[in-house]
């Protein structure tokens, strides 16, 4: 009996919690500073994503998604608060140590896709892949698989300026895949695409980012998909208003 009460304590079921949370964040707090004054843009937030579960943050422009995610996956600093990715105190590591915890582990699709100029759409989705040390032939035959399975793979040899802002999009897509990272975190990854190109995407985002160890965020506006999320995070003015399977009525 006392091993069955301790079990059931408060303190064992957050632990159990947390332990399963691919990113668990606590009282996270940022500021920016404008000239003299200083803008609270997140609140103490307290939210967990949790492995094998595919998350949307959604809420109007300026109510904090983009920061928070940022912070949540190390690319930003919190002002106040705790973010662990897969148990690991991210905000404790060096830069350096930073750095290589997120090319082992998180792969991003930003809305602006920062794919490198000079060189083609292969070589831009192979980027992770040679950064770990991957030679670049066999790194680019993975990046062409990715291509293929988005429908681009004729234009794996295309430099950047050669492809549409869909097609663009699509190899900033393979770019976040093709290491297998255990978190994918995407901002707005349907934006530019067509309703059965957006669908498409979704369904290879929950193919290769989600799994019983994996993860996947997406910050979005397209209600074309949201039926496809496990759970959406409302945020309001920085706070986290709702955590729920579906939209709630009125947004």
């Amino acid at each position: 009996m006392n091993e069955q009460a301790e079990m059931e304590t408060p303190e064992n079921i957050d632990a159990s919690i947390e332990a399963e949370a691919a990113i668990s964040a606590r009282g996270i707090i940022r500021d920016f500073e404008t000239g003299q004054s200083t803008i609270r843009v997140l609140h103490g937030i307290d939210a967990d994503i949790r492995s094998g579960e595919m998350t949307y943050v959604v809420g109007e422009s300026g109510s904090g998604k983009t920061t928070l995610i940022s912070i949540m996956c190390g690319i930003l600093w919190p002002t106040e608060g705790e973010v662990k990715v897969f148990g690991t105190d991210i905000y404790s590591l060096t830069d350096t140590e930073l750095v290589n915890f997120r090319l082992e582990n998180i792969g991003f699709i930003f809305q602006q896709y920062n794919l490198i100029p000079s060189i083609d759409a292969a070589a831009n989705a192979a980027v992770p892949l040679i950064a770990k040390g991957m030679d670049i032939e066999p790194a680019r035959e993975k990046s062409k698989q990715l291509l293929d399975a988005l429908n681009i793979g004729d234009q794996a040899e295309k430099l950047p300026s050669q492809l549409s802002g869909g097609q663009q999009q699509r190899v900033a897509i393979a770019r976040a895949l093709v290491h297998e990272p255990r978190l994918v975190v995407c901002d707005e990854p349907t934006a530019a695409l067509d309703a059965s190109s957006g669908r498409r995407v979704m369904d290879l985002l929950r193919d290769v980012a989600v799994s019983e160890d994996r993860a996947c965020i997406i910050v979005t506006h397209d209600n074309r998909i949201f039926d496809l999320a496990d759970r959406i995070l409302v945020l309001e003015d920085g706070r986290v208003t709702h955590d729920g399977k579906e939209m709630p009525e009125g947004h």
